[in-house]
């Protein structure tokens, strides 16, 4: 088989990094047909809230596509064109080349545009916002694709009941994670006299910020207890100036870093914490950081979730709690004094990604999908 991964998706993303990756594994021969249009998610911030009215933006919109399309008479054959995501804005160009070729079209639709703008990003209240138009163009390219790919059934029923498109026309490929990156660490050095708990990712709305201090608050006397944090994002000062302002001298802030540094910590911690947002995009999707602790071997307290709930059952996979800071507290203490417990559901975590969100996973099931395409 052989596979056109197409458009102006984001080619560093790691749900594009893994299911090239995935495709690969699976003996799909895979050719990369890209370019770039977007710097940044500020940048794309900036357009949805009114940057787009500017002629800079629209000659770099051309000249993207342009070069696409130029690309598109050297790419050779291929059996299916895959569109990245994000990639709604794409499927126009690619059904002109799919039609042209006779081939099908597949888009990995991973996350509403329309849904992290307005509800994610609140970018629908200024005065110049593009919201409405990319909530009436994502309609439109979803209808398109012959197959539309998701990862978990509670997005695919949101785009259902908000785009009207059926239930049927979508496969599901979890997000998983990269497991030559993430793995189980050898000799890793955990301090016996702390009980270390790491968060990382993008300081954001969905992923709870506030109940996790919530949490460290409510543990300030457990003194054996520390928080490592690792990232940045718009809410990250105001996370800091709680952190001063609670007084809470249990918690340690660090930049991004490497991939390599970043399995290093995961490995050096007891417990891993997940999203407890309460926004739509959070209860609808398993996070990225889920899988890859996971395949680290290590335990997550990820807040409970339609997604969540309908993917792993509790204490066997992860810990569930509720999306609350004395619920995430509750389960911090009980994990802590049960490491029986907590030994267990880390080999279950382990051995339930390599079955199920490994890269060889991953490419077997995106592959059998794309083989269902005439």
């Amino acid at each position: 088989m052989r596979v056109c991964y197409f458009g102006t998706y984001r080619a560093k993303y790691n749900r594009n990094k893994i299911m090239i990756a995935a495709l690969k594994n699976a003996g799909v021969e895979v050719t990369i047909c890209h370019e770039n249009l977007w710097h940044s998610i500020e940048d794309r911030e900036n357009v949805t809230s009114g940057g787009w009215r500017s002629p800079k933006f629209w000659w770099r919109v051309i000249r993207a596509y342009a070069k696409l399309v130029l690309k598109s008479f050297s790419i050779g054959k291929f059996d299916v064109m895959v569109l990245g995501y994000p990639g709604q804005f794409d499927v126009f160009l690619a059904r002109i080349i799919c039609v042209l070729r006779r081939k099908p079209l597949v888009l990995d639709v991973l996350m509403s545009l329309y849904l992290v703008a307005s509800a994610e990003r609140f970018l629908e209240g200024s005065q110049h916002s593009a919201v409405k138009f990319i909530k009436h163009a994502e309609k439109k390219a979803l209808g398109i694709p012959d197959l539309l790919i998701q990862d978990t059934p509670q997005y695919v029923e949101w785009l259902h009941q908000t785009y009207g498109i059926a239930a049927d026309r979508f496969k599901l490929v979890p997000i998983g994670a990269d497991d030559s990156i993430f793995k189980p660490t050898e000799q890793t050095e955990i301090n016996k006299d702390k009980f270390r708990i790491l968060y990382y990712g993008t300081f954001i709305a969905n992923h709870g910020l506030d109940l996790i201090i919530e949490a460290i608050e409510l543990l300030a006397s457990s003194k054996d207890i520390e928080f490592l944090f690792i990232g940045e994002g718009p809410e990250k000062a105001r996370i800091l100036q709680q952190v001063e302002t609670k007084n809470l001298e249990n918690v340690t802030f660090s930049g991004w870093c490497t991939q390599e540094d970043l399995v290093e910590q995961i490995g050096r911690a007891n417990l891993c914490l997940g999203a407890f947002g309460s926004t739509p995009q959070s209860l609808m999707t398993v996070q990225n950081k889920i899988y890859e602790c996971m395949a680290c071997a290590k335990v997550v307290i990820a807040g409970a979730s339609p997604a969540i709930k309908h993917q792993f059952t509790d204490e066997v996979e992860l810990k569930m709690c509720e999306r609350r800071g004395e619920s995430i507290a509750e389960a911090i203490l009980y994990l802590k004094d049960n490491p029986v417990l907590l030994e267990k559901i880390g080999h279950n975590a382990r051995q339930a990604f390599v079955n199920n969100y490994s890269i060889s996973a991953l490419g077997k099931t995106f592959r059998e999908h794309l083989e269902t395409l005439p």
